[in-house]
């Protein structure tokens, strides 16, 4: 049997997938019990007991100076402006995705300057956006939706473009419009490439987000993040990037869920 056609069970995938984050969760144990035995104040590799101890503070305890546990508090300031950008992007990347991909006219004007704005590097705009926005909530979330928006516009467009025109031509011939083609036949289709797009956005929209939390905000992952920098605080900063792994994975599984389970038909569903 050749090893491209051997398919794991559901059980054995998910075993699979385990073992190597479990292997390297060992392995940091290992090297962190090891630095520790040499140097007991090391503070690169914090051992479980230091980030549980330093998390408890940040998770349970609230803060002398706001009241408000800081933790929870960074946790959803980053999640209302991460989806706040997706939502703009996602609702924005659908509607010019439709006209570019089916209004030759429009994907002729508008196509060369999608593909411009795609390839300029969003953090290069950062200054840009916080001297025209300031530095409030609304320069974070334009970074974002400048950081992603274009890519998305790109490949719905180019998906819509790629449709059957078959499809098109039978529905014109049935009496449909440019409004029904793009409700009654792009739109359908095009709405699991809509969610997988999101998907693959997810990564690049938390890199854009602890940015500029990073650079200028007083709340957030990125914020705490890079102020516990100063410090070498590891056992800060290693469960906050894994809470943000966390939160991107949870995301992720979401939306695969809402494509499987919405649009059967898009995943081979038997």
């Amino acid at each position: 049997m050749r090893l491209v056609n051997i398919r794991p069970t559901r059980r054995t995938t998910a075993l699979l997938g385990a073992a190597p984050l479990i292997l390297l969760v060992l392995a940091y144990l290992v090297a962190s019990a090891s630095r520790h035995a040499f140097n007991p104040a090391d503070k690169i590799l914090p051992t479980p007991g230091a980030m549980i101890a330093a998390m408890r503070a940040l998770v349970i305890e609230p803060d002398v100076m706001t009241g408000e546990r800081l933790f929870w508090s960074d946790t959803f300031a980053s999640l209302e402006r991460l989806g706040l950008g997706l939502a703009i992007s996602t609702l924005w990347a659908l509607i010019a995705g439709l006209i570019l991909g089916l209004i030759p006219l429009m994907r002729a004007t508008f196509g060369a300057l999608v593909t411009t704005v795609a390839v300029i590097p969003p953090i290069a705009l950062l200054p840009i956006l916080f001297i025209v926005f300031g530095l409030g909530e609304s320069a974070k979330v334009a970074l974002i939706v400048i950081g992603i928006l274009p890519l998305m516009i790109r490949d719905i467009a180019a998906y819509v473009e790629s449709l059957p025109p078959e499809q098109m031509i039978k529905a014109q011939t049935l009496g449909a419009s440019s409004w029904q083609l793009a409700l009654r036949v792009a739109l359908p289709q095009v709405m699991p490439r809509l969610i997988h797009a999101v998907r693959l956005s997810l990564g690049p929209a938390w890199v854009f987000l602890i940015s500029a939390e990073a650079i200028a905000s007083d709340v957030g992952l990125g914020y705490r993040i890079f102020l516990v920098r100063r410090y070498l605080s590891m056992e800060i900063i290693l469960p906050y990037v894994a809470w943000i792994a966390l939160l991107a994975i949870a995301m992720d599984w979401v939306l695969r869920q809402i494509s499987q389970r919405g649009f059967a038909w898009a995943h081979g569903a038997r």
